[in-house]
């Protein structure tokens, strides 16, 4: 295939990738959008593979690895669990950074094939562009394994922290830059090395002092990542298709970042410093510290039918316990059941609701609620002083009032979903435990909540069964 024929193609591609990517921003598209990356990427492989030629035994081998991974691919996507697929993405954004690595190795010990220059006389742009995309992958990699193992419970949620932490990533970050330079000059294969195992510690150093709270960020930001590493790697090896759709994904989870941490009302250093989601401090942890009753008012299935057949309109707030709980569909059943009656339900989702972004809207689709039932904070929080009742399925943190009354507070200026000022608030919770950020829920104290303990599908099954 001639070179203009495969950049025609590429240029396809990429049309075909930004479609998707604009599909992929609305559920009513996401599987159009999903289609065509897809043909996006499938014309790019094929492509790639034509323009050098169909012959020899190393395409026998591309073909028998795109075989196995995409056998794998399709192993995966049949049998992963929807709680788990956090994990499940920070574990693909580990695989693109390692990648990565390797194609930058393989770039280093065998030049020509890349026509980049020869074994030790490598061009000097191309020395740059390979550390780039090397040290971007090495950091990807071991950063998305640490978030992979506190998204799995293989470690604890909370920040690792140690004294003079930042200092010394700062200082690894100075030598980095270094390890770099002296790369670009000399070329040498050692300092290659220097730069992958610097950045894979980097990685593992960066992402352990950040608590379970900013894991949605943290998996958009690692997904910017991989897509510049993937850019730069392009630029190494001259791949047009590569260079574009790696800038593409690097650009757009850049972007999912600044909207998220935006609603979050924090900036991305913020986030990256770590820290937050750990033990919280001052009244927070106490609910206020003010010395008001600190007892909850309980109630069970029965009670919150009553209460919720009598109002005239509900807004149901999901989070992780929705999803651990596998509840979607017993929760659109609890609100067909509902509609059926006349009461007008509405879903609340909060940006950072979850452990990834849009998992709570991932999983209302799954269960087939409706769309335009479906609202973001800013669309609907100033519906809740109207709502008769609040039916809060595990969403702790992103209720949570300290965020906005108590300054000492861990999660104090975060952008709340505003449930609190509903007319009752139904709240289903295994315990009183503190949510992922480790700050206690003063929402529990306050008067009009009753707390619903117990497993979030079995409750709103029997919620389901007493409405009937």
């Amino acid at each position: 295939m001639s070179a203009n024929v495969t950049s025609l193609a590429y240029l396809v591609a990429a049309v075909l990738f930004i479609l998707a990517l604009r599909g992929l921003s609305h559920p009513t598209t996401s599987q159009q959008g999903n289609r065509y990356g897809m043909i996006g990427m499938a014309i790019a492989i094929v492509a790639t593979l034509l323009h050098h030629g169909m012959l020899g035994a190393g395409y026998v081998l591309i073909v028998i690895g795109i075989a196995i991974g995409g056998s794998a691919g399709v192993y995966i996507a049949r049998r992963i669990q929807m709680t788990a697929l956090p994990q499940l993405v920070a574990a693909f954004h580990s695989l693109v950074g390692l990648a990565a690595v390797f194609v930058a190795a393989s770039a280093l010990t065998a030049p020509q094939a890349f026509g980049i220059g020869t074994p030790g006389a490598i061009h000097k742009q191309s020395l740059i562009e390979m550390s780039l995309g090397l040290a971007i992958g090495a950091i990807t990699f071991s950063g998305s394994l640490i978030a992979f193992a506190k998204l799995n419970g293989n470690m604890k949620g909370n920040p690792i922290t140690f004294r003079n932490q930042h200092q010394l990533n700062a200082a690894l970050g100075v030598l980095l830059v270094l390890l770099i330079m002296g790369f670009f000059s000399s070329g040498s294969p050692i300092l290659f090395w220097m730069i992958a195992l610097l950045s894979f510690a980097l990685g593992f150093l960066l992402i352990i002092p950040i608590g379970g709270a900013d894991m949605p960020v943290i998996v958009s930001m690692l997904n910017s990542y991989s897509g510049w590493a993937a850019a730069g790697i392009g630029f190494t090896i001259q791949n047009l298709s590569l260079i574009i759709t790696g800038s593409l994904v690097g650009a757009s989870g850049a972007i999912l970042s600044y909207i998220m941490c935006k609603g979050m009302n924090r900036s991305i250093i913020n986030v990256l410093l770590g820290g937050f989601g750990g033990d919280a401090g001052g009244a927070a942890a106490g609910g206020g510290g003010d010395g008001a009753d600190r007892s909850v008012k309980a109630g069970a299935a029965d009670d919150a039918a009553f209460i919720m057949k009598n109002a005239s309109k509900v807004i149901i707030v999901p989070g992780y316990g929705m999803a651990v709980a596998q509840a979607q569909h017993a929760v659109r059943e609890m609100a067909d059941t509902l509609k059926a009656e006349g009461v007008e339900v509405k879903y609340a989702i909060h940006p950072v609701a979850g452990r990834m972004p849009g998992h709570m809207n991932v999983l209302l689709a799954e269960a087939n609620v409706p769309y335009d039932e479906v609202f973001e904070l800013e669309e609907i929080n100033n519906e809740f002083s109207t709502a008769d009742v609040v039916y809060v399925i595990g969403a702790n943190d992103v209720t949570n009032p300290a965020a906005k009354t108590d300054p000492k507070s861990a999660i104090y200026g975060m952008p709340i979903l505003d449930v609190d000022k509903a007319g009752t608030v139904l709240f289903v919770k295994r315990s009183m435990a503190s949510g992922y950020a480790g700050v206690d829920n003063e929402l529990f104290f306050r008067p009009n909540t009753m707390m619903l303990f117990g497993d979030a599908k079995k409750m709103t099954e029997e919620i389901v069964q007493a409405l009937d």
